[in-house]
């Protein structure tokens, strides 16, 4: 990347003054707080730390980054907002995704009245450099979001591909890392030093079990950092939130153990799904879900709700597509037989139809 992120930045962004809170004011922890406008009553009625820094402090001896490189976001949907607002001039500036992936992307863009120009990955649901060519030399678009692993596929995204990326574009490139830590990879972590226009997405929602409390990560450098910190909102994440997070985070023993269950119950799955004749194909998967291909997928996924089993629809992105996110053992098993009996009854149903035609012609 030639051009500095300033280059890039939405002018009035540059140039405007972001909200000054009352704990910006005063950072201390104890007093007498009569600066906020608060009720004196009450557990409660304190505003949360703006910048979230007990939380972010055990995300930097987790993770080994600096806590002046964390952004603690509501969700990383909110980062995802964000950086649109940042770089982003509605109706004037673009952004790149890849299809099939993450719909947030495209549907942020579209809130921000930015173009989405979406690029199809390849057979193999990676980058097609080719297909990316043409666009290195258009200075409107400002931000690419490559997520890895990938959401609904599975798969992470070649290495050299996203390389590619950050060296050719004069843009931000967002590489989500909501499944990580399922990957039999390292993230990109380690890379925030070298690139300038990279930012790492992350989530406590998948592996550490905290979905019901939106807290997304974006990791990057301090200039980044500063502009999400000048353009969020004041008190972004609750003080609740923040403590339970932290508590959680206390006790990475128990994340990494639930982890190596799914991971195991996904092995598992994929086995006992590959014996099912309708299943045609299973995606290889570095996430806690899997992809599957499956005959009359509609029919199949409207039976499973009819026993209460939720799987998710992906046949308006991959043909004959549904999405299993890998549950508890007990889940798992309700879900086999449950495509096992249906299996059966297709099979049945198929060979009284063939025996039904073969008495006709015999008659005739």
């Amino acid at each position: 990347m030639n051009k500095n992120i300033s280059e890039i930045v939405r002018p009035n962004i540059l140039e405007m003054e972001g909200y000054s809170s009352a704990r910006d004011a005063y950072e201390g922890t104890q007093g007498t707080f009569l600066d906020a406008n608060e009720n004196p009553y009450g557990s409660l009625n304190r505003y949360p730390d703006p910048y979230q820094q007990l939380l972010k402090q055990k995300l930097s001896e987790i993770k080994s980054v600096a806590t002046e490189n964390i952004f603690v976001g509501n969700g990383s949907d909110e980062v995802i907002d964000l950086l649109m607002r940042i770089f982003c001039r509605p109706s004037k500036d673009k952004v790149i995704g890849f299809t099939p992936s993450y719909g947030m992307y495209q549907v942020s863009a579209s809130i921000q009245d930015v173009e989405y120009i979406s690029i199809a990955l390849n057979a193999q649901f990676q980058i097609d450099v080719e297909r990316v060519k043409p666009h290195l030399t258009d200075d409107s678009i400002k931000i690419i979001y490559v997520c890895s692993p990938n959401n609904p596929t599975g798969n992470l995204i070649n290495v050299k591909d996203i390389e590619w990326l950050l060296e050719q574009f004069n843009s931000i490139i967002v590489i989500d890392e909501a499944y990580i830590d399922f990957a039999n990879m390292s993230s990109w972590l380690s890379k925030i030093k070298k690139y300038k226009n990279l930012v790492i997405l992350q989530t406590l929602s998948k592996a550490w079990g905290l979905a019901a409390l939106r807290i997304g990560m974006a990791y990057t450098n301090t200039e980044i950092i500063a502009l999400l910190n000048k353009v969020k909102s004041p008190y972004n994440i609750s003080s609740l939130n923040q403590k339970v997070a932290l508590e959680a985070l206390q006790n990475k023993k128990a994340k990494d153990i639930q982890v190596h269950t799914i991971k195991k119950e996904r092995s598992r799955l994929r086995d006992e799904l590959s014996k099912i004749d309708s299943i045609t194909k299973i995606h290889s998967s570095e996430t806690n879900f899997l992809l599957i291909e499956i005959d009359n997928a509609e029919d199949v996924y409207r039976n499973l709700i009819s026993q209460n089993i939720i799987t998710r629809n992906q046949s308006n992105k991959i043909e004959n597509g549904i999405r299993i996110s890998i549950g508890t053992a007990e889940e798992n098993n309700r879900l086999l037989k449950a495509l096992k009996e249906n299996n059966s009854q297709r099979y049945s149903t198929s060979k009284f139809d063939c025996s039904a035609t073969n008495d006709l012609i015999n008659r005739h």
